[in-house]
């Protein structure tokens, strides 16, 4: 006879999933029916929300789940779904605009356009997507700018269209910064706003008005905007939208089968107006991270006219310029406390990059190891060919001869690309996969030098203020003052040097690139070095940007300079050049380059980069 159980004891339960847990859950399903991607994955991060492939990163609330984070992680989700299932990438790169600043207000109106798509269409994506602009806003220089010239044109164009297509007014933070330009540009392009709005659903025919308020607006000139009528077909075999429908399906809202959780959950909004871009997988972006004093610098992506013969490259002054060793930025109880800090930040990268590393190891040893020639006629005898002596007694002895393989002398430059784009993971993965490599090229016996390259202020610094002070005259040519950083000399043990890679995580050191004049500083301290082989590693996230120069100067100036010099190095330079892109497509630029998407993959591919010039030389 069975025993009762006692009263005091209940069944265990087993724990059940985390607020946090059952919350990604629901964010996962909708973002699956926003972008009919039953295969979309979300994952929470702590570094910029991003989007590749089929996958998001999104900003991870605290386990509290506070109201404003987790309406942000909705937002940013939100507006990577509707990226996908209203973005076409193939037309929105067909027609970019060439002018830096005009590519980036395109990519920040398309931005708003599939953004509104979602918010005209539910109230509570509407909240979503707001909760992440106002959170992203905060960091923007819009909120600071005290005249019409320091207002960013991207994102006051961004957020009155916005007001136009959306129905939503402008943030209170942005406001002030806003009204410095709202009349000029309603002045001129009231009637493309009215004609966007009618065109909303429809990618093909907004962009073509889209191109039209730019060239209204002076950012494009006339002869660069060649888009075919709205009406005509696109080519064959390639969609109008990213489910192959064409526009008028496009004006068609998700079902609210599709979204049945959006009412409780919504989902996210668009990150800022450039993140998004930032993050598209088919490498489409060219924003960057705002910079620490408000900068947003803009990377080009354009078709290239190579006629430059009339190109001519000037410096307004190089009074300012400074190459100084990382050890002189900062003292050495900092340079320890970095250190630390980026040891911790990838303690769980460095096992992998250093299994890659091990791997280049074995490579490069390999073809330092001797070598023997078999089967000759003397020298020393071949004992494992004995057998066939024994087997055939007749047989001649067989010998062979040892030689060594030619292995020449090497060095490798690592130029470091240390503009704001790169701060958070990029920089850090850099800065770690550069410490690995030094280590084992050292272990090898192949010198290796560090380099990094940035700028001194943000907005042109005492060399815009030298301009100033002389009457600004027309075309100054560059204008900031450069900093380029030595981390390691290649005669330098890599002990003495390992500190010094903690300078990059630095708060405060990424400003902006000017690449031009440092692939040709990094290039000439190749050339005075007596190793047979030299190599150049470039690691870059995008395109040459310095918002002063640029700002007074032609379109394009910097990346044509950065565009004549590797042309020069590729041609007629004994050294080696390989450039590894990071989110940002660089083999328009080099002959020799790879684009990765996600940081994680950059350890392995400079390793794989130098054992293919190791074996090709």
């Amino acid at each position: 006879m069975g025993q009762d159980r006692p009263k005091h004891l209940k069944p265990l339960a087993l724990p059940d999933e985390s607020p946090l847990d059952r919350f990604k859950t629901v964010l996962t399903g909708t973002a699956r029916a926003i972008a009919r991607q039953p295969e979309l994955e979300v994952a929470w991060t702590a570094d910029a929300p991003a989007l590749a492939g089929t996958s998001l990163r999104v900003p991870m609330p605290a386990r509290s789940l506070p109201l404003a984070a987790a309406a942000e992680a909705r937002g940013h989700a939100d507006s990577f779904a509707l990226r996908l299932r209203h973005h076409n990438p193939a037309l929105h790169a067909r027609h970019t605009p060439a002018e830096p600043i005009a590519r980036a207000c395109y990519d920040a109106i398309e931005q708003v356009r599939y953004e509104a798509l979602g918010a005209n269409a539910y109230g509570g994506m509407r909240d979503n997507l707001t909760a992440a602009l106002d959170r992203r806003l905060t960091a923007d220089p819009i909120t600071r700018a005290a005249t019409p010239d320091e207002v960013p044109m991207p994102v006051a164009l961004a957020l009155l269209l916005r007001e136009h297509l959306a129905g939503d007014a402008v943030p209170q933070a942005a406001r002030a910064g806003v009204d410095q330009v709202r009349g000029w540009i309603e002045g001129r392009g009231a009637k493309d706003f009215a004609a966007m709005a009618r065109a909303l659903g429809n990618q093909k025919a907004f962009q073509s008005r889209m191109l039209d308020l730019l060239q209204h607006l002076d950012l494009t000139r006339m002869e660069q905007l060649d888009i075919p009528p709205e009406d005509s077909e696109a080519p064959d075999g390639e969609a109008e939208t990213p489910d192959g429908e064409d526009g008028e399906n496009q004006d068609e809202e998700p079902q609210p089968s599709e979204i049945a959780t959006e009412a409780g959950e919504g989902d996210e909004e668009g990150d800022s107006e450039t993140e998004s871009d930032l993050s598209d997988d088919d490498g489409d972006a060219d924003a960057s991270d705002d910079g620490e004093d408000g900068m947003l610098p803009v990377r080009p992506n354009r078709p290239w006219n190579d006629a430059l013969g009339g190109f001519d490259y000037k410096i307004h002054t190089n009074k300012y310029d400074e190459t100084i060793a990382a050890s002189d930025l900062c003292d050495e109880e900092e340079l320890t406390r970095l250190r630390a800090y980026l040891d911790a930040q990838l303690k769980g990268l460095q096992g992998i990059v250093t299994k890659l590393a091990n791997r280049l190891q074995r490579r490069l040893l390999a073809q330092q190891n001797r070598s023997w020639d078999f089967d000759q006629e003397e020298g020393m005898l071949d004992a494992a060919r004995l057998a066939r002596v024994v087997v055939q007694p007749g047989h001649a002895l067989s010998y062979k001869i040892e030689r060594e393989v030619e292995f020449k002398d090497t060095v490798v430059t690592l130029l470091i690309d240390n503009s704001g784009s790169m701060r958070g993971r990029p920089i850090s993965i850099a800065a770690i996969s550069a410490d690995v490599l030094a280590r084992t090229l050292e272990r090898c016996g192949v010198r290796t030098e560090i380099l990094g390259f940035t700028t001194r202020q943000w907005k042109g610094g005492q060399s815009r203020e030298a301009w100033l002070g002389s009457g600004k005259p027309a075309h100054p040519g560059r204008l900031n003052d450069l900093r380029h950083i030595i981390y390691k000399r290649a005669e330098d043990p890599y002990r003495r040097a390992r500190k010094n890679l903690g300078l990059m995580m630095r708060e405060g050191l990424l400003k902006e690139n000017i690449d031009g004049e440092a692939l040709l500083w990094a290039h000439s301290r190749l050339l005075a070095r007596h190793e047979d082989r030299r190599i150049l590693m470039v690691i870059s996230d995008g395109a040459p940007v310095d918002d002063s120069t640029l700002s007074v100067n032609t379109a394009g100036y910097l990346e044509a300079h950065l565009r004549r010099v590797i042309d020069g190095i590729e041609r007629q330079s004994p050294v080696q050049l390989v450039a590894i892109g990071i989110g940002h497509d660089v083999t328009r630029y080099y002959r020799r380059a790879v684009t990765i998407m996600d940081v994680e993959q950059l350890g392995g591919t400079m390793i794989e980069q130098l054992a293919g010039l190791f074996e090709d030389g």
